[in-house]
């Protein structure tokens, strides 16, 4: 007779014993699925630790050397790659994951406009966004997020979690961002149309402003402080006045009171004592109208005194304000310039601080020509010149041609990309002249972080109240941004925007 073989295994399981019977024509099959699991086990910490090698291998920071603050970063559409550059070369990289088919990230050149660290959808859902950059008003933005390894998004720009996190607070508003098809780097530059500082008036102006904004500041706190001073020694002068006065009126009440006792008096008796009540509350009466006048004596000097202060408090504080806006104004003026030039409008414009100054017409040879897109970035200070880069982009058309206008081309996975040659951005920097007026009003304004962008396109919608140039390029897909700008449209300087969400 075939045995059954029992194997008890109790455990405690709400309180009670439990019981499990084994029977050995299952045998093979458990230890089939053990095996699996165990295999299944292996291999999921066997990913773990491989997804963990790649995070180490493709989360790069330089150690090598102090690391600055970041100018520019660089997302490579096509090795959904990130790359954070300061004035010496790269910094941080990492991988991403930006949009998927139908909601691609725009390539072009976009820069941070809206940092918030605790940020949600209100498109998606209330999708959490940590460490959110915001890269247009319509919501295109770096933010952390899930990475599949592939383009998945509605359209940002995914990073690793701690990599957003640590990106976000090294940047600051303005930071350039460009987003290549292709595998795009910066690359040093020298040409004689690069901008170049003219004087150093502005710093010099800036700083005297700041200087006189402080001593106004200072003398307005001193202003306050002495009106605050004479206010509370007036006030301890008025209060003994307030007092003496409070009892005269007593007094006069009591006074108007014994005089109608006299009147009224039945008897000699009674009127004499009503008199002799009268005669008291008189000579008090007499007694408080000398401490009043004394009061008041003393008082006055004390409340001319206050109102002399709160008139000095007041203009000095009308002072401050003017001063400070001027200095305000100042720092604004040494804030990073741009200057975008398009061949298709053939104007130059020019921003600062997120805000359009200046708009001209500008000369380019052959504008029937491709010119590409080239972005310029004053980088570092030398002696007295500044060192410039350049990153060149074409995207895979332009207007019905797909030949690189100006310089060599290799062949990216679907479109055209053009490598790091300077040479191509010299060629596009001879095509262009600007007037000399327009040259020194930049020269007067150039300092490092200020940027110079050629390009084909014409000034973007998405470029409007509070941006910087955003100059998508046409012949890349734009899903992302087709699928998200919301209405109506907003006028805003020489440009539009779309309304915050």
């Amino acid at each position: 007779m075939e045995q059954a073989a029992w194997f008890d295994a109790a455990r405690s399981h709400g309180g009670h014993m439990k019981s499990y019977v084994f029977n050995p024509k299952h045998k093979q099959i458990g230890l089939r699925v053990a095996h699996i699991a165990f295999a299944s086990l292996a291999a999921l910490m066997a990913a773990h630790d491989l997804a963990d090698a790649a995070k180490l291998r493709n989360e790069q920071s330089v150690v090598s050397r102090p690391v600055g603050e970041p100018i520019m970063a660089i997302v490579s559409l096509r090795d959904q790659q990130i790359t954070v550059y300061d004035d010496k070369g790269w910094v941080m990289r990492a991988p991403v994951s930006s949009g998927q088919k139908g909601r691609e990230t725009p390539a072009g050149v976009f820069s941070v406009l809206q940092k918030d660290a605790e940020h949600y959808s209100n498109m998606y859902d209330d999708a959490y966004m940590p460490h959110m950059q915001r890269l247009t008003w319509s919501g295109i933005a770096l933010h952390g997020g899930a990475l599949p390894g592939y383009p998945a998004s509605h359209g940002c720009i995914r990073m690793p979690y701690d990599f957003a996190e640590r990106l976000f607070h090294a940047t600051r508003l303005g930071m350039r961002l460009i987003v290549a098809p292709g595998n795009a780097v910066p690359v040093a530059i020298d040409h004689p149309a690069l901008f170049q500082p003219k004087t150093g008036a502005a710093a010099a102006a800036a700083s005297a402003v700041a200087a006189e904004a402080d001593e106004a500041v200072g003398q307005a706190d001193q202003a306050r402080l002495v009106a605050i001073t004479a206010y509370r020694e007036s006030t301890l002068a008025l209060v003994p006045v307030r007092k003496t006065e409070t009892l005269k009126l007593k007094a006069g009440a009591e006074l108007a009171a014994a005089e109608r006792a006299i009147a009224s008096a039945a008897s000699p008796e009674a009127k004499q004592q009503a008199e002799d009540a009268k005669a008291k509350v008189t000579a008090r009466i007499g007694e408080f109208e000398a401490q009043l006048a004394v009061g008041k004596a003393e008082l006055q000097p004390k409340l001319d005194a206050l109102a002399v202060a709160r008139e000095a408090a007041a203009a000095a504080e009308r002072a401050r304000v003017v001063a400070v806006e001027a200095a305000r104004k100042a720092a604004r003026d040494l804030e990073p310039v741009s200057v975008f030039i398009s061949r298709k409008t053939q104007r130059l414009y020019v921003r600062q601080a997120l805000q359009p100054i200046l708009e001209t017409p500008v000369t380019i040879q052959d504008a029937d020509r491709p010119i590409g897109t080239h972005i310029f970035t004053a980088m570092e200070r030398m002696s007295t010149d500044i060192r410039w880069s350049v990153v060149s982009l074409v995207g895979g058309r332009h207007e019905g041609r797909g030949d690189d206008p100006n310089g060599p081309v290799r062949k990216g996975r679907d479109r055209d990309v053009v490598t790091a040659d300077s040479e191509a951005a010299k060629a596009a920097l001879d095509r262009i002249t600007i007037p000399r007026d327009t040259l020194d009003f930049i020269a007067e304004r150039v300092s490092l972080r200020s940027s110079l962008i050629i390009s084909d396109e014409a000034l973007s919608a998405e470029t409007g109240k509070d941006t910087e140039f955003v100059v998508p390029l046409s012949g890349e897909p734009q899903g992302g941004l087709k699928n998200r700008r919301p209405s109506p449209r907003i006028e805003a300087g020489y440009g539009q925007y779309w309304p915050r969400f």
